[in-house]
């Protein structure tokens, strides 16, 4: 197949590049080769190079600062997927793109189905799901992939950040009343290639790995398994606030693909890639 990625270089891109490179015609372009906010560019370039399936693992993903730079998180999470959803219709390209389970106000304590009405709570998830809109509204031929917790080898995670800190001798306070899945960009990826072959009917799809936790005990899953032993502190999220509002219970329920691993196991996979453990 020919394929486009766009946002090769970030967490979920790398692992996207690995996964399709084998017998696939890749097209690989990050900001420097398109802007994706900019219609023009486009309708040209996607265009001209007529890809059989364009993957779209480009995003606005600073929760906290999208609260400041309101056009700019909704030109990128909104308005650019309505650009690419009509390219991939005008050449009938399959379309995949990732959403977040910050579309989910986090009331539910059972976690969110893949035809839940999304109702987000800070701008970054509003963004998100005007992106989603957009694709529902122009319906190319699609997956609409939501996920959640992302961590990976390319780019900044809470894994790194916690074991960072921990090892400065730090003492850390984590949330214990947000609850979601933690999801590796590898197993994701993984996923989204499997989910092609399928020729799963298009749609809404949830994909993390299985079984929730709040951050508390993730990062208490962390530190058993590299043997470090900080000072860490459980802390609701009334006493850590943030600029952006975090849903409380944004557990994405699986209810269409196979599930994968449960996030521990992929988190001890992670930390062995990386060279935490062995």
């Amino acid at each position: 197949m020919k394929i486009l990625i766009i946002g090769y270089k970030g967490m979920l891109g790398n692992e996207l590049v690995k996964v399709f490179k084998s017998g696939n015609n890749l097209t690989l372009w990050d900001k420097e080769q398109i802007d994706i906010s900019n219609r023009d560019d486009v309708m040209t370039k996607v265009g001209k190079l007529k890809p059989d399936v364009v993957i779209n693992a480009a995003a606005y993903t600073a929760v906290d600062k999208a609260e400041s730079e309101k056009d700019l998180v909704y030109k990128i999470n909104g308005c650019a997927i309505g650009f690419l959803s009509t390219i991939c219709k005008e050449i009938n390209a399959l379309f995949i793109h990732f959403s977040t389970d910050y579309v989910f106000d986090g009331e539910s304590h059972i976690g969110y189905k893949e035809n839940h009405l999304y109702k987000p709570i800070n701008l970054y998830g509003k963004s998100k799901a005007l992106g989603e809109k957009m694709i529902l509204d122009i319906k190319p031929r699609y997956y609409l992939i939501r996920t959640s917790w992302l961590f990976g080898k390319y780019g900044k995670n809470f894994i790194e950040t916690m074991i960072h800190l921990a090892e400065e001798g730090k003492d850390l306070k984590v949330v214990n009343d947000q609850f979601g899945s933690p999801t590796y960009a590898k197993d994701l990826a993984k996923k989204v290639k499997e989910l092609i072959k399928s020729e799963k009917p298009y749609g809404i799809y949830h994909i993390t790995n299985s079984e929730n936790c709040n951050w508390y005990e993730f990062a208490q899953k962390i530190f058993e398994f590299v043997g470090l032993k900080p000072n860490l502190r459980p802390v609701t999220s009334e006493e850590f606030p943030t600029l952006a509002k975090r849903p409380t219970y944004s557990m994405l329920v699986n209810t269409k693909i196979s599930l994968m691993r449960p996030w521990e196991e992929a988190l001890k996979a992670y930390l062995i890639e990386t060279g935490r453990i062995k």
